[in-house]
Order: C-alpha cells, then sequence, then structure tokens
C-alpha cells in the first residue's frame, strides 16, 4: 500500500470510529461522570464488535491493529467519552500488550483470547502509597516457595480495579534495591489474601474508578510471572517500562481527542453567541484563543502520529513517546481550560461539558508518568545518561 493509499484508509478508518463512538457513547457520557458509574454496557458492546481485541494478533481472535490505528481508536473514542475511553486503554495499551510482548506462549494462549471476548479484565498495579514517581522505590515483594511467589504489599491508584479480573503488578523479587529485581507477576481476582479496596473519589474519569490493592501472603503459581526479577541488573524492569510505550502514545491520544471535542465546541459557540450586537467570533481576542488552540491540537496531532510511526523494534521510541505524552498532556489542560473561558459562565456551568473536560483533562498527566518525570526522562534521553533525582 503507497501513502496515499494508507492515508485514505486511515481517514476511513477515523470516520468509521467517529461514526461508531458518537451514535453509540455520546448521549451517556455525562451519565456515567455524574453518577460515577462504570460504563459496563459500553465495554460488552466494545467487547461484541471486537475492539478490545484491536491490537491483539489475529491468532488470538484480535485484529492486529498497529499503534496508529490504537492512536486513532483511542483519540476517537476519547473525544465522545472519556471514560469509555480509559476502557480502551486499558485494553489497547494495558496488560494484554505486556502480555503479548513478553509473556510466554503458554501464557498469551490462556489469557489473550478471553481478553478479545472481554471475558478478562487487566487492571495494572505499579504505584504504591509510597512509590509513585519513585516507582523504583516500591516495596510489594515476590518470595518464592515452591511451585509459587507470596506476594505481600500494597498498590495504589489501580483503575478500573474494581472490575479487573486480573490485576499486573510490579514486586521485586529477591531483597534488592532500586530498579534490581523488579519483576511482573498476575494475580487473579479471588486469589486468597488478594484484597481490593473501594474507589476513592476523583476529580475526573469518575465512571472508571481506582482502588488499592492489598496483597497478604498471597500465592501466586509461578506459571503467572510475567517477568522474573533480575537481582543481578535493572534488566527486567526496563523490559517492563518499555513493554508500557505504546501506554504513553495512547494517552496523549486520548489528551487530543479531549482537546478536539472541547475546541470544535469553542468554534461553535463562538461563531453563535453574541455580544455587543455580533457574533463574539468577530473580536480578535477569540479568534487568537481559537488561532492558539488549533496549533496546539495540531502540532498534538503530529507528534502523536510521528510516535506511532517511527518505531524502534515494534515500538515507539522512548524519546518520541515521552515528548508526545509530555505535550498533550500540557495541551490538553490549556485548550479545555480556554474552550470554557469563551463560554463564559455557561461553560463554568454543569449543564454544558466543558467543566467535566476540564476536570478529566487533569488526570492525564499525571498518570504513565507526571509531565515532570517526563522531563527528566526527555533529558536523560538527549544528553544519554542517567541522572541521580535522589541528589536534587
Amino acid at each position: 500500500m503507497d501513502r496515499k493509499e494508507h492515508e485514505a484508509e486511515l481517514e476511513e478508518f477515523r470516520a468509521t470510529i467517529r461514526r461508531f463512538a458518537t451514535d453509540a457513547f455520546a448521549q451517556k457520557a455525562a451519565y456515567w461522570d455524574e453518577h460515577e458509574e462504570f460504563p459496563a454496557a459500553n465495554r460488552a458492546l466494545l467487547a461484541r464488535l471486537g475492539y478490545l481485541g484491536l491490537v491483539i494478533p489475529e491468532e488470538y481472535g484480535g485484529s492486529g491493529a498497529s499503534i496508529e490505528h490504537a492512536s486513532i481508536f483511542l483519540e476517537e473514542i476519547a473525544r465522545v467519552c472519556f471514560n469509555t475511553g480509559l476502557i480502551c486503554q486499558l485494553a489497547v495499551n494495558g496488560p494484554s500488550r505486556a502480555i503479548e510482548i513478553l509473556g510466554t506462549p503458554e501464557q498469551k494462549a490462556r489469557w489473550l483470547p478471553k481478553c478479545v471476548t472481554g471475558e478478562h479484565m487487566f487492571g495494572i498495579g505499579i504505584s504504591e502509597p509510597g512509590a509513585g514517581s519513585a516507582v523504583t522505590d516500591l516495596s510489594t515483594t515476590a518470595t518464592e516457595d515452591g511451585d509459587a511467589y507470596i506476594v505481600n504489599g500494597q498498590k495504589a491508584f489501580c483503575t478500573g480495579g474494581t472490575q479487573a479480573t486480573h490485576v499486573l503488578i510490579f514486586a521485586r523479587f529477591g531483597k534488592t534495591i532500586g530498579a534490581k529485581g523488579i519483576g511482573a507477576l498476575i494475580v487473579e481476582k479471588g486469589t486468597p489474601g488478594f484484597d481490593i479496596g473501594h474507589p476513592g473519589p476523583k476529580m475526573g474519569g469518575r465512571g472508571v474508578g481506582e482502588v488499592e490493592l492489598f496483597f497478604e501472603n498471597c500465592r501466586v503459581p509461578k506459571e503467572n510471572v510475567l517477568v522474573h526479577g533480575d537481582a543481578a541488573s535493572t534488566k527486567s524492569f526496563r523490559l517492563l517500562m518499555s513493554s508500557f510505550g505504546p501506554e504513553r502514545v495512547g494517552n496523549a491520544a486520548m489528551c487530543l481527542g479531549v482537546a478536539q471535542a472541547a475546541f470544535d465546541l469553542a468554534v461553535s459557540y463562538s461563531s453563535e453567541r453574541t455580544q455587543f450586537g455580533r457574533p463574539i467570533c468577530e473580536f480578535q481576542g477569540i479568534q487568537w484563543k481559537i488561532a492558539d488552540m488549533a496549533t496546539q491540537i495540531h502540532a498534538a496531532r503530529l507528534m502523536i502520529r510521528h510516535a506511532a510511526t517511527s518505531l524502534e523494534d515494534g515500538f515507539p521510541k522512548p524519546l518520541d513517546a515521552a515528548c508526545a505524552k509530555l505535550y498533550a498532556n500540557e495541551m490538553v489542560q490549556r485548550v479545555t481550560n480556554e474552550a470554557l473561558q469563551i463560554h463564559g459562565h455557561y461553560g463554568y456551568t454543569r449543564e454544558f461539558p466543558l467543566e467535566r473536560m476540564v476536570r478529566d483533562a487533569r488526570g492525564f498527566a499525571l498518570g504513565g508518568g507526571t509531565v515532570e518525570i517526563l522531563r527528566n526522562t526527555v533529558a536523560a534521553l538527549v544528553y544519554g545518561r542517567s541522572f541521580d533525582q535522589r541528589r536534587g
């Protein structure tokens, strides 16, 4: 397929997803937020149509789509319904992708087909109460005991953890410090010693709750180990982190979708709203806001496209992914805030979706690497060296 045909195919895919998302999810987007209710019906529909398996290889029942297609998919879903976008992000760039990259043939055959059908829903347990950005400070342990590992520890902010049937957790294998010894294993809901907390109230993304996970002498079979922690080096940790590289691009794509929705509303409203006897779009102050928003959205879309297509070993280059997420995280906050401003006090009311978009957008800059950590990452990649953050 030549470039022209490829572009035409992508635009057709975008149009298909946009129509589907608008028809299926737009009407109840505000409902999930207001009632803090998980969009179970939306997830069931996504499963029935095969979208939960968008990037899973065809041999396991998925579509085997590219990161580029996944980015467009997430953008268009988030443009209509942020909470449904979170469900899609978990399915497209969450643990199932890590399993597809790092899992054994047996693990892939065991878990991936049921991810496609929606029978399995995976959450992620990385952050801890005392180890957020400093993920290498995590204290959850996995201690070998015969044919299993005994897991002890606590995880925080597990998105969708209440509904998850399985959770992929990062844990420390052996008595190590820092990045050495960190690996990952999958814990099934209902395993003795594994408890899930109640969702806490949060600012945005309120339809997909976040919970704490508790492990007390939780016995996990060895066949559930995705990556065994390497006590002699940081190799296993770096392998795990690289497998979640597409998550940053997906996060950026969702930012783009929310920003595009806010921008479209601002353009429409400013064309219709009149003050001083004329539409407010005729005032230069509004024109400049719209121009800046359009420029920032365009720049984010180009950065995301570059990260999704300039691949290394099949995955986004770390620098490209970090730059795309960093820029999109801050762009969506500026754009949604300006869109609300253009709507005036109407934008501040809950009768308009702008206040919800502002709330939803804020969380992007926290999950999957804060914008501060991303700046550290970008600097380290530019300099080609590591910096010890503990020294300030």
